[in-house]
């Protein structure tokens, strides 16, 4: 009914409803899908017998406002506009538009859509019995194609898909959802393609409910300094905090914190006043945070190794009126105009004070702490977080086990919120907090402080996991719980820590500062691990939501924006309301008009049991020459190398002022790999264009003072190092010429006969460059197809003077073959 009202065919209106279907699964809004014509629009032809179909290629442009009756008008022009073209080889087109060409997929086209519609007649022979017989094919001839069919019953739909590509599951799943979708388009065909319901009410019900169902009791109304105190009355003699060889109880620590406090108080610190804090570590850190926090404000912590100039700008961002630091850090502290309270030995001001608890008026809705993080403007925004939001991350969780018989490590810089959890986790639940000497992690002081104080819950960044996995694995004994994360982990080095410690609980832990340190946690257990690790399941009170940029939720296996929800999201951040309204937005799945989520900004999607696979940036998605690429999947194919124990991918400006992405590798302890080896596995897995330029075996990679890894820091690739082996000079005129070619179009100074032009860094823009300009010097034309086989300079030489010989064999007349020969290379 549709078709009719709209003038448009059956088959247009199913294309529309299958692109708006790929829309959806894929972002992209630009779609090209392949459809087969019988080309048989001559009378003259109707009759023979023979294969006449041609391919159509339909593009698809759609927009997150265009309604299905608009796209369906766009489809309409489109096919009508092909049907005028139909007699067009399909092969001339490819040769006209002459695409990037992979032996992996078709050119134009991955997905392919055909609808039969022509009634099949019966044929009837005498003495014969005719049936149809149902051809099962087991080679996909696309990624993806779909075939729809008439039949009395109602339209049939058979599904044909690579398996390397898609599982059966995906497919049933895909299909759903393309009846979904046609059921939608009958009800409403004015609605946005971007809002047309994909989900079934019970996925919805599962994604949205039954995944979050994460809510259990908890001192919601409390906070973090109150919980504390109902811990000294618990255990008062039992060792708080220990730093070197000095030690505070949990009824000393609680006197000192009190003393502060009330002297704060005195100074006009009441709730929602924000403290700076800036000092080394130290036992009188721990007492200046939890008298922070008694005396009713916020701690803002402030790193003195941090430049004076970033300093100054969190003091004054901040409004800090009151900065507790410590004498010896006095000259490096910024220009400020803030009360100055030094935590060690202060002429017994502080001392003087009763070591009593306090009575104050603030509540689990105001502020704990502001914590300042890199901003994309360059300065840095101040994420300001609520008791309750750290109450929910270590009180009545599920993630870990939090009890008096645990020996934290403080590791973390107080700066980052990693640190929430030590601090808190310890202090609130009567365990031993033991605070690392060390202002940045030392491999070998790490060493010894875990077997000195025989540490049994250990937070790690990624960076330091594999580290100490590499280096260390044996240090790791005491370690009961070890919680890593920051940055993706490698399956490599978590394997390895399963097979050494099978039953130390590991944990891999994702969250943003502005959702208190934790979000989902996975308990990475015997199981058989994939390609990358999960970020798992929401932790207790805590919502997450994988949605498209209509804010809809996607299915199952795609790719969607994560977003948080729950008791741990921060207030917002400090002074910046404009940000805080774009990145907190009302929550559209909550009947609470207050609640809110959190936009990540963190690619991810659901598997199949609910567990969440993070899968990179939004900004970590690239575009190199036309093609959007996601650098988290370069990383994840390359990682699956055996002798590859970490990878980053980045994309760089290259020599001729395009992006080119750029990989750096770690090998695993005690292998040897080199760049050209890498690019060949990567070679095998992806499409050419997403092979790195350049491959940088590292020894390390650079790490943030947070421990995560400092793409900034990595090294800008040199690709006269890039050079295989041995120096080997032209021996040729051709080897001579094309070396000065390769020369001018790489940037590189020495070309051996042996280098890699794509290993040098080229791609095929650059390769489209030598190709012209070997034809102009050489007098060959070259097809591009030739560079892509013969890489090397002398393979590509040894290409030429082939072809050089067969044309002048051909011109003499000399072999008969040579025409033939030469057609298929594509050079007559």
């Amino acid at each position: 009914a549709l078709s009719r009202q709209t003038g448009s065919t059956l088959f247009m209106t199913l294309m529309a409803a299958f692109a708006t279907l790929l829309y959806r699964y894929s972002g992209q809004s630009d779609v090209v899908i392949g459809s087969p014509i019988a080309n048989r629009n001559r009378s003259e032809i109707e009759p023979l017998i023979g294969f006449f179909v041609n391919t159509l290629v339909l593009r698809t442009q759609l927009e997150a406002d265009l309604s299905f009756e608009q796209l369906l008008t766009q489809v309409r022009e489109t096919t009508l506009t092909a049907y005028e073209h139909q007699d067009v080889p399909f092969e001339q087109i490819v040769e006209a538009l002459q695409p990037q060409r992979s032996m992996s997929h078709s050119p134009l086209f991955q997905v392919m859509f055909a609808l039969q519609n022509t009634p099949m007649g019966d044929v009837e022979l005498p003495g014969v019995r005719l049936s149809g017989l149902n051809a099962n094919s087991t080679i996909a001839k696309f990624d993806l194609t779909l075939s729809m069919a008439e039949t009395p019953l109602g339209l049939e739909c058979e599904w044909e898909y690579n398996t390397d590509l898609f599982d059966k599951s995906t497919i049933e799943r895909m299909a759903s959802h393309f009846e979904n979708l046609l059921s939608a388009i009958a009800v409403n065909p004015r609605q946005a393609v971007s809002e047309l319901p994909l989900l079934s009410a019970t996925e919805r019900q599962q994604l949205l409910v039954d995944w979050n169902d994460t809510q259990v009791d908890y001192p919601q109304d409390k906070c973090i300094h109150q919980l504390f105190e109902e811990q000294v009355a618990k255990t008062p003699d039992a060792i708080a905090v220990v730093f070197e060889q000095q030690e505070l109880t949990y009824r000393q620590l609680n006197h000192r914190a009190n003393q502060l406090a009330h002297h704060l108080q005195t100074l006009g610190v009441k709730h929602e006043v924000m403290v700076g804090i800036c000092v080394e570590r130290s036992l009188e850190m721990v007492v200046g945070l939890l008298g922070i926090l008694k005396a009713g404000g916020a701690y803002v912590p402030l790193d003195p190794s941090y430049p004076t100039e970033r300093l100054s700008y969190m003091v004054s961002d901040a409004g800090i009126e009151v900065l507790l630091t410590q004498q010896n850090l006095l000259p490096t502290l910024p220009s400020h105009l803030a009360q100055v309270v030094c935590l060690d030995p202060d002429g017994g001001v502080i001392e003087s004070h009763s070591p009593e608890n306090l009575v104050s008026s603030v509540s689990a809705d105001n502020l704990a702490y502001v914590i300042y993080t890199s901003g994309s403007t360059g300065a840095p925004k101040g994420v300001c977080v609520a008791h309750r939001s750290v109450v929910r991350l270590v009180q009545n969780t599920n993630y870990a086990q939090f009890n008096a018989e645990q020996v934290f490590l403080q590791l973390a810089p107080i700066t980052f919120d990693a640190s929430t959890l030590e601090l808190w986790g310890s202090l609130l639940h009567g365990s031993k907090l033991v605070i690392f000497p060390s202002q940045v992690p030392d491999l070998d002081r790490l060493v010894d402080v875990v077997s000195q104080h025989q540490i049994t819950c250990l937070w790690l960044t990624a960076g330091l996991f594999h580290l100490m996995v590499d280096e260390y694995l044996e240090a790791l004994s005491p370690v009961q719980q070890l919680l890593a994360g920051g940055d993706v982990l490698s399956v490599d080095h978590v394997r390895r820590f399963r097979q050494r410690y099978p039953n130390c609980r590991l944990i891999d832990g994702y969250g943003p500062t502005e959702n208190t340190t934790f979000t989902c946690c996975y308990e990475i257990g015997q199981t058989q691990l994939q390609q990358t690790v999960p970020i798992g399941k929401p932790i207790a009170n805590t919502q997450v939501y994988i949605l498209d940029p209509q804010l809809q939720p996607v299915p199952v296996g795609v790719t969607g924006e994560l977003h948080i929800g729950g008791d741990g999201l921060a207030r917002g951040y400090l002074n910046r309301p404009e940000l805080t309204a774009s990145k907190f937005i009302p929550n559209p799945f909550s009947s609470d008009k207050s609640a809110r989520l959190y936009k990540t900004g963190d690619l991810a999607r659901y598997l199949n049991d609910g567990n969440i696979e993070f899968l990179g940036r939004l900004d970590h998605q690239v575009k190199i020459r036309g093609f959007r690429i996601e650098l988290g999947e370069i990383e994840a194919v390359i990682s699956q190398h055996p002798q590859v124990s970490q990878v980053v991918a980045i994309d760089r400006e290259d020599i001729s002022g395009n992006q080119q992405l750029v990989a750096y590798v770690i090998a695993q302890s005690g292998a040897e790999i080199s760049s050209t080896e890498i690019k060949d596995f990567v070679k095998e897995k992806i499409p050419s264009y997403m092979v790195p330029g350049a491959v940088i075996c590292l020894d390390s990679l650079p790490l943030t003072p947070n421990g995560k890894v400092d793409r900034q820091a990595l090294p800008q690739p040199d690709m006269s190092s890039m050079s295989s082996g041995d120096f080997v000079p032209p021996r040729t005129h051709t080897e001579a010429v094309l070396a000065e070619i390769w020369q001018k179009i790489l940037k590189v100074e020495k070309i051996s006969v042996r280098d890699n032009f794509f290993d040098l860094g080229g791609h095929s823009l650059l390769a489209t460059q030598l190709s012209s300009q070997i034809s102009e010097a050489l007098n060959v034309k070259l097809p591009l197809k030739s560079l892509f086989e013969a890489s090397t300079l002398a393979s590509l030489a040894e290409e030429i003077d082939n072809i050089s010989l067969a044309l002048q064999a051909f011109q003499n007349h000399s072999v008969t073959s040579t025409a033939t020969d030469l057609e298929e290379k594509g050079i007559l």
